[in-house]
């Protein structure tokens, strides 16, 4: 597989896949030759099934309990390693990507566009002169967030410390813009 710790303990199984385990292995016995074509195999595992009695169906549910319980009783000693997370946490002081063009266009124009055609869809009314107009803003915008980003990429990590240190409270962001600064940006 690839992926993973390969110290992890397997997920458990379910009493349909104990079921078609078995059936796998009673082919394999009887066939032992063949190759089997598990679209086949499972449409045919899965017609066995729906014949069955709920009495030999309980076999299979009791093999699944009891494994469950297994796979719980190896996750509660599974100590996963230490690098092992699940995503980056967001640092909160860095720059905020700019909007693009389409959404620059659509924070300007979309209440009066809606009020006038209910049924227009915003990107059906955008004529080719306001797109070009906006990807210019957009592109400003994300110039403007490049280098916002390399200056932050470049800002030491004590000084990131102290910041955080100090909760994070300033007058205006890291990059000495004020709050209206960015609400200009929709504008």
């Amino acid at each position: 597989m690839g992926k993973g710790d390969p110290n992890k303990p397997r997920g458990k199984m379910s009493s349909y896949a104990f079921f078609v385990q078995t059936c796998l292995k009673e082919h394999k016995k009887k066939h032992p030759d063949s190759s089997v074509n598990f679209a086949v195999f499972s449409k045919k595992c899965s017609e066995r099934r729906k014949s069955m009695s709920a009495k030999e169906k309980s076999k299979f549910g009791d093999m699944a309990k009891s494994d469950k319980a297994h796979c719980d009783r190896q996750m509660k000693n599974y100590v996963p390693p230490k690098g092992d997370k699940k995503g980056k946490k967001k640092d909160p002081n860095a720059p905020k990507r700019p909007p693009s063009a389409f959404f620059l266009f659509c924070s300007k124009h979309r209440p009066k566009i809606k009020s006038e055609h209910p049924g227009l869809s915003i990107g059906d009314t955008q004529s080719a002169k306001d797109k070009q107009r906006y990807e210019q803003k957009a592109a400003k915008l994300k110039e403007k967030y490049e280098k916002d980003i390399a200056a932050y990429r470049t800002m030491g990590r004590l000084k990131r410390g102290k910041k955080r240190a100090l909760g994070g409270l300033a007058c205006c962001d890291s990059w000495g813009r004020k709050e209206s600064d960015t609400t200009e940006r929709l504008n």
